[in-house]
C-alpha cells in the first residue's frame, strides 16, 4: 500500500509541476524528471542550473550576450494586417451596429498585439500615460495614468463614459478589457461601459515583455534576472495572492555553455479568469526583447559567440604558423579539452601568448603583434560567420520544447522572423560595422538550415525587413537604402531578384497589395514615405515617394501606430505636429487630410468614421468628405 501511495505521489507532483503551478509536498527521494531531446535540455535540480552558470560564465572581451525573444507558429498567416469585410453604401444610422471596424495593426492576422488603443466598434479603449504637466513658476503638476472609456459610434454620441485608473497596453477579448501595466496585469469586465469591474489581477514578480492573445488564450512573456545562490524555482507572478512556481526541470538551456543572466518565461492564461494554464522558461540574457507568434509554436531567440578560444587557435593553426612556435599553437589547442569554464580558458590563452611574447625582443614583438593584427582582421572577414550566433529555441503552445536550431548574425524586430509553409525565415546582420553584411536564412521544421542568402548591403546593417507568402523585402542602409527583393518560393535555393537603390531608408515594410509595398523611414532627418513596385522582382521601382516637414512619426516606434483602410485607400501615420491621412490610389501618394491641433498617437475607423486620437482630445472626419463631423476634449 506504502508503494502504491509513494506511486500517485510522484505522478502527482509530475503532472502538477508539469503544468507549472506551486504545490507543496514532501519530494523526499522522489527522482526529479527530466526533459531532453538531441538539441536541448532541462535542469535536473538548483545544483544542474548552478554548474551551468558556473561553466557558461565568460570574461566581457570577445563576447556578446544572449538578445532577443520571438515568437513564432508552424504555418505563417501571410495577409499582412487585419482584412475586414468590406462594405459600401450610406453612413451607418443612429443605434445601428457598425459593418466595419479597425482592428489593431499586428504582424500575423489572427494574433492580436496589445496597444494603447483598442475598440469593440462601440466604445474606443484609450490609455493615457502618467506624467506632468509643465506649470512655469509653479510647481509642477502631476497627473496619474488611466483609461478612458469613450462612447464612440455613432460619433453624433462621442463622450467620455468613464475612466478607469490603471494605464498600460490594452487587450480586448469578449467583454473583457486586459490592461498590462507595468508590476500588474488586471481584468475589467466591460459588459457595462458605463461602470467597468475588476475581475482579476495578476501580480508579476518579473519584467513583462509582451503579450499576444490568440485562440482564447493570452502568452504572456516575463523575463527575470537570475539569482545565482538560488537559481531555481522561480516564482514569475502570483494570481489572487497565489504564487505560481517554475520547477528546475520546466527551465531549459542550449546543451553548449552560452553566457546567461535572464531567464525568459512563457505562461498561458485564460483572459476571463485570469487563470495561469502553463508555464515554461529559458535561459537568456539581458537586452531587447521581441514577439513573433503565429498559430503553434514559441521561439525563443538568444544571442552568443562561439569558443573564442577554438577560432583563435584555428586562426594560429591556419595563417600563422610563421610567426608562431609550434608548441604555442598546441598548447591552446590542449585548452580546448580542459573541463575548465570559458572564462578560465579565455584566460589561460592569454597568459600563454604573454608568455610568448615575453619570450620575443622589442623589435619582434612589435613587428608579430602587427602581423597578427592585419592577419586576424582578414580571418574575421572570413569566419565571421561561424563566431556571432543567434540560437533559437522552438517551443510549443502547449509549453513543451520542440527544438532548437541557431544562426549566424543578430536579429532586429519581430520582423526579422516570419514562417511559411513550415519553413522559418530569419533575417540577419553579421559582424561589425565597417565589414557587416547582412543575410536571410531558411530553417525546415527541425530547426536545420536549408537554404540562404547571404552579404546582402555590405558595410550596412538592416533597417526593416517583411516576408509576404513566397516573397522577403529588406531595407539595408548606411548612406542609401538598397531595398532587396527576394524569392523564397525555393527553400532550398533562395536568391536576390532584384535591388533599388535610393536616398534615405525605410523602418517599417507594409504590403499594401502582393505587388505594392509601403514603406515608412527618414532622408534627411525628415519622415519619408515611398510607395514600392514589387510586381517584377527583378526590376522594383519607387513609384511615388512624399516627405513630410516632419522629423518623428511614432510609426518609427511601432508598427501599432500605423492605420490602413483599404476600402477608401488610404493609410494613417501621427507626426509630432498632428496627423496624416494619406491616399494611395492609382498608385501614387497623395496627402488627403491634415489635423493639426491634435498630438495625434493612433487613428482608427468604425464603418465610415476615422477617429483621430491625440493625448487629450479626439477628432471624427468623415472618410467620405474628410469632413469634421465631432470632436472630444477629454
Amino acid at each position: 500500500m506504502n508503494k502504491l501511495n509513494n506511486t500517485l505521489l510522484v505522478l502527482l507532483v509530475i503532472i502538477v509541476l508539469g503544468m507549472g503551478y506551486i504545490l507543496t509536498v514532501d519530494t523526499t527521494n522522489i527522482p526529479t524528471p527530466t526533459y531532453k531531446t538531441e538539441n536541448i535540455e532541462s535542469f535536473v535540480s538548483e545544483q544542474d542550473f548552478k554548474n551551468y552558470l558556473q561553466e557558461a560564465s565568460v570574461s566581457e572581451e570577445g563576447y556578446y550576450g544572449m538578445g532577443s525573444i520571438a515568437v513564432g507558429g508552424a504555418r505563417a498567416m501571410n495577409v499582412p494586417e487585419p482584412m475586414i469585410e468590406e462594405t459600401t453604401g450610406d453612413q451607418t444610422e443612429k443605434g445601428a451596429e457598425p459593418e466595419r471596424v479597425f482592428e489593431t495593426n499586428v504582424q500575423v492576422l489572427g494574433i492580436d498585439e496589445p496597444d494603447i488603443i483598442k475598440t469593440d466598434g462601440k466604445e474606443i479603449y484609450y490609455s493615457v500615460g502618467q506624467g506632468y504637466w509643465r506649470n512655469w513658476g509653479y510647481d509642477n503638476y502631476k497627473y496619474e495614468g488611466k483609461t478612458n472609456v469613450i462612447s464612440a459610434f455613432p460619433p453624433e454620441g462621442l463622450s467620455l463614459k468613464t475612466e478607469i485608473n490603471k494605464n498600460g497596453d490594452l487587450l480586448l477579448y469578449e467583454g473583457i478589457l486586459i490592461i498590462l501595466s507595468g508590476k500588474k496585469i488586471y481584468g475589467y469586465d466591460i459588459s457595462n461601459p458605463e461602470s467597468p469591474k475588476e475581475e482579476w489581477n495578476i501580480d508579476l514578480n518579473t519584467t513583462l515583455v509582451t503579450a499576444r492573445l490568440y485562440d482564447g488564450k493570452i502568452y504572456l512573456v516575463t523575463r527575470n534576472r537570475i539569482n545565482h545562490y538560488h537559481p531555481c524555482p522561480i516564482i514569475p507572478l502570483s494570481v489572487g495572492g497565489v504564487p505560481v512556481e517554475i520547477g528546475c526541470y520546466r527551465i531549459y538551456h542550449p546543451p553548449s555553455y552560452v553566457p546567461v543572466d535572464i531567464t525568459y518565461n512563457a505562461i498561458v492564461f485564460d483572459p476571463a479568469s485570469g487563470k495561469i494554464e502553463k508555464t515554461i522558461s529559458f535561459v537568456g540574457s539581458s537586452g531587447s526583447s521581441v514577439i513573433y507568434m503565429s498559430e503553434n509554436a514559441i521561439y525563443v531567440t538568444y544571442q552568443y559567440y562561439e569558443d573564442m578560444v577554438k577560432l583563435y587557435y584555428n586562426f594560429l593553426k591556419e595563417k600563422c604558423t610563421d610567426l608562431v612556435d609550434n608548441q604555442v599553437i598546441e598548447k591552446i589547442n590542449k585548452l580546448n579539452s580542459y573541463d575548465i569554464s570559458n572564462r578560465a580558458k579565455m584566460m589561460e590563452m592569454q597568459i600563454i601568448i604573454e608568455q610568448y611574447y615575453s619570450s620575443l625582443s622589442d623589435d619582434e614583438r612589435m613587428r608579430i603583434e602587427n602581423e597578427f593584427s592585419n592577419r586576424y582582421k582578414d580571418y574575421y572577414k572570413e569566419h565571421k560567420r561561424e563566431l556571432e550566433k543567434t540560437g533559437i529555441a522552438k517551443i510549443g503552445l502547449n509549453m513543451e520544447m520542440l527544438d532548437v536550431g541557431n544562426i549566424p548574425g543578430r536579429l532586429l524586430n519581430q520582423f526579422s522572423l516570419d514562417e511559411y509553409e513550415s519553413y522559418l525565415r530569419v533575417a540577419t546582420t553579421v559582424g561589425k560595422r565597417s565589414d557587416s553584411v547582412n543575410d536571410v536564412y531558411v530553417l525546415d521544421e527541425n530547426m536545420d538550415i536549408v537554404g540562404s542568402v547571404k552579404d546582402m548591403g555590405e558595410t550596412e546593417k538592416i533597417y526593416s525587413v517583411r516576408f509576404l507568402q513566397d516573397k522577403g523585402y529588406v531595407v539595408t542602409f548606411r548612406e542609401i537604402d538598397p531595398f532587396y527583393v527576394l524569392d523564397l518560393s525555393d527553400p532550398e535555393n533562395p536568391e536576390i531578384k532584384g535591388e533599388l537603390k535610393i536616398p534615405g531608408y525605410s523602418s517599417y515594410l507594409h504590403p499594401i497589395t502582393k505587388d505594392k509595398i509601403l514603406g515608412i523611414g527618414k532622408e534627411d532627418s525628415k519622415v519619408k514615405i515611398s510607395l514600392f513596385d514589387v510586381s517584377s522582382p527583378e526590376n522594383p521601382v519607387e513609384t511615388s515617394k512624399y516627405t513630410l516637414s516632419e522629423y518623428w512619426s511614432d510609426i518609427l516606434n511601432t508598427h501599432h501606430a500605423f492605420l490602413i483602410d483599404k476600402k477608401h485607400k488610404i493609410f494613417f501615420l501621427p507626426g509630432s505636429k498632428g496627423g496624416y491621412v494619406f491616399s494611395y490610389e492609382n498608385d501614387k501618394l497623395k496627402l488627403e487630410k491634415t489635423v493639426s491641433d491634435i498630438r495625434a498617437k493612433r487613428a482608427v475607423y468604425i464603418d465610415d468614421y476615422l477617429y483621430i486620437v491625440g493625448d487629450d482630445k479626439i477628432v471624427v472626419l468623415d472618410e467620405n468628405s474628410w469632413e469634421r463631423v465631432k470632436e472630444l476634449e477629454f
